[in-house]
């Protein structure tokens, strides 16, 4: 099977490069190097991977590498992920987020390409869960508090259409937040990448508000096997993928302490972000049916993992 990974430099992409080329793969990763890392590449372009640095936003060039790379599946990972900045220069991430989406998925159309994985998100599209009935299924209202939110539904909008008018065959996977080896700070789950580097170097972690905000954190492996499962069908639609299950941001404090058996691991509070998410949760059941995906990792399993990485 050839594959083409856009972002396949980053956390999530590399781990699914990896798994890619394990299985035997003819892999291109399509990233602009500009929050991915070479580095996160170097065992898979060793194993005949193959890096193109090439920007979601240049159609030319996106276009021009899928005609010479012939992909006949898409893992489309390439993004603008950071949330903060999503608020603060919301034209950029729709131009990167929604723009480029379009500039990957016209390519994938124009190079005759049988199937696209979209890598959307859980959490910041259907926005605050206090209020809900968690975990959250597919059907929640959206209702994102970010630019980031609001630019992955829009691109998830393109990925129907072109499924409507070309017979492009798509999924998106909504994820929760996602954790593990290579993790970017930067990301929705970023804070275990923080903590965990944290711990490596005897500081303290700072919590923001009262530490009891949740979040649904899934390993990476258990995404990787998702999207795999993902590529392996021809349904459609969105998907949610993650445990089902909340961890407040406490907890991820007091299960890395006990790991790394440091009583002295003790969070520094700071005031509440504007805008931040108190509950989330997804509802996986679609994915079971639909993918016979089930998360394997717990949270405890994963954070060892991630520690272990660091």
């Amino acid at each position: 099977m050839k594959s083409l990974v856009t972002g396949g430099a980053g956390f999530i992409g590399s781990n699914l490069v990896d798994a890619l080329l394990a299985r035997g793969d003819e892999v291109t990763v399509l990233d602009n190097l500009s929050t991915g890392r070479r580095v996160n590449l170097d065992g898979a372009l060793a194993g005949g991977a193959r890096l193109a640095e090439v920007d979601i936003c240049g159609a030319a060039d996106v276009g021009a590498l899928f005609a010479e790379a012939k992909p006949e599946l898409v893992f489309h990972l390439a993004a603008q992920i950071d949330v903060r900045r999503s608020v603060t220069e919301p034209a950029f991430d729709a131009a990167v987020n929604v723009g480029g989406t379009a500039n990957v998925l016209e390519a994938a159309r124009a190079s005759g390409v049988g199937r696209v994985v979209f890598i959307s998100t859980g959490g910041a599209l259907y926005g605050e869960g206090a209020d809900k009935v968690l975990p959250l299924p597919e059907a929640t209202p959206i209702a994102p508090l970010s630019g980031y939110g609001q630019s992955k539904y829009a691109a998830e909008g393109y990925l129907g259409l072109y499924e409507r008018l070309h017979g492009l065959s798509g999924m998106a996977l909504r994820l929760g937040n996602v954790y593990g080896p290579r993790q970017d700070p930067l990301g929705e789950a970023g804070v275990v990448a923080i903590f965990c580097g944290l711990l490596k170097n005897g500081g303290t972690p700072t919590v923001y508000g009262d530490g009891t905000q949740t979040r649904d954190y899934i390993y990476v492996g258990d995404v990787v096997a998702a999207a795999l499962a993902a590529g392996a069908t021809r349904l459609g639609g969105a998907v949610n993928i993650g445990t089902g299950r909340e961890a407040s941001v406490l907890d991820l404090v007091d299960v890395l302490a006990k790991l790394a058996g440091r009583d002295d691991f003790t969070p520094q509070f700071a005031p509440p972000r504007a805008g931040e998410v108190q509950r989330i949760s997804l509802d996986a059941s679609l994915a079971e049916r639909e993918l016979e995906w089930t998360p394997g990792t717990t949270l405890e399993q994963g954070l060892q993992l991630t520690l272990d990485a660091v």
